[in-house]
């Protein structure tokens, strides 16, 4: 019996689906909601609240079938009324998700919203993990308003761009402002892990008591993981710190990193960004250096054949020019024929890595004398 349209727009307007691997957003976004679509004056008639998380097939079925006495259960003295089936986990790809109970669960709690779910009802669904190869996704996605809070793809080029924006409100927020460099090295020792970012935000505020956040504060305050190893690695590049570049490459190998990996997450992308930022400022003189929206704007307005060669966001929709923004003031330390050698030097250490017999450490090492002694051309491999 296909569904009415009173119970279609029903659905379609009471029905809230809050999912993401970003647990911290995902639960925040929730609880705000169930705030708002909370009715006034609800009391405890007005509102049901089902724990998801189920620890069987058995607990899942529980589960659904409080689910579903809730949305038909109307208030008492009348209204409107909010259930809330929060943080369900069974909608994964899990032992429990896979379940009978969990599969033929979700879908008729779907299939109850969509043929016959009342007006003065509202139901909001919360859940971390969901499979997206399931048909019941595709029926919310469908039925639903879905809100998704994922974490970014750390593997991605410009992932960097999707969290800087949640760490500056959260900044705003505490009232903290933060130097370029520090926001961003933040960014690459916490990770995409919001509750992280959170609590280093809130620790930085705590400790500067209102001035601006230094690179130095950051490098005090939040713990150095592997990530922030390389991005150490790469400001050590951007400063011609010999010294300091060798530290960390030992560091890392004696992490157990691998050296190839060394080489093309730190020090070919830092080599690269600073050689299309010299070839920018060659290029085009009046390029804003002071602030990266009007940086950003200006590369925008170019003809494409002048910025085809740029990093885009993995999206495609347009320029992932930061870390370039943030090289600007490190090309200042070479020259752009220094840069292009560099770059070949760095080519020339893969191969090496590759194809010889050559202690890796001792490669990459080579190569960092070659770009950042100050005598002569970069060492080739």
């Amino acid at each position: 019996m296909p569904p009415s349209k009173k119970a279609a727009s029903a659905a379609a307007t009471n029905f809230t689906v809050v999912m993401g691997t970003d647990d911290a957003r995902m639960k925040e976004a929730a609880l705000k909601l169930s705030r708002e679509q909370t009715p006034p004056d609800a009391g405890d008639f007005g509102v049901d609240i089902i724990e998801g998380i189920a620890e069987s097939a058995e607990h899942c079925g529980q589960i659904v079938r409080r689910v579903l006495d809730a949305l038909q259960t109307l208030p008492f003295f009348g209204g409107e009324k909010l259930v809330w089936l929060k943080n369900a986990n069974f909608l994964a790809d899990s032992v429990v998700g896979r379940s009978n109970a969990a599969v033929e669960g979700i879908e008729a709690i779907i299939d109850y919203v969509e043929k016959q779910l009342p007006p003065d009802v509202k139901f909001l669904l919360s859940a971390s993990q969901v499979d997206k190869r399931r048909s019941a996704y595709k029926r919310l996605t469908k039925l639903a308003d879905v809100r998704v809070f994922d974490k970014p793809d750390t593997s991605k080029t410009g992932w960097e761009d999707e969290v800087i924006p949640l760490v500056e409100r959260r900044a705003r927020e505490l009232g903290v402002s933060f130097e370029n460099e520090a926001l961003e090295m933040l960014v690459q020792l916490a990770g995409e892990d919001t509750r992280q970012l959170d609590s280093e935000v809130e620790k930085l505020s705590l400790y500067t008591d209102g001035r601006r956040v230094t690179v130095d504060d950051v490098r005090l305050l939040v713990p150095l993981n592997r990530a922030g190893v390389v991005f150490e690695l790469g400001n050590a590049l951007g400063k011609r710190d010999l010294r300091r570049a060798l530290e960390l490459v030992r560091t890392l190998i004696y992490q157990g990193q691998n050296a190839i990996g060394i080489l093309l997450a730190a020090i070919v992308p830092r080599v690269r960004g600073m050689l299309l930022a010299a070839d920018l400022m060659q290029r085009h003189p009046r390029l804003p250096r002071n602030g990266y929206p009007a940086f950003s704007s200006f590369l925008d307005k170019l003809p494409e054949h002048e910025t085809a060669h740029l990093p885009r966001k993995k999206d495609g929709s347009g320029l992932n020019v930061y870390p370039i923004f943030l090289a600007l003031g490190e090309t200042q330390r070479f020259t752009a024929a220094e840069l292009r050698l560099a770059l070949q030097a760095c080519l020339d250490a893969n191969l090496k890595l590759v194809t010889s017999s050559i202690e890796p450490q001792l490669v990459l090492e080579r190569l960092l004398v070659g770009i950042l002694t100050k005598s002569g051309k970069p060492v080739r491999q």
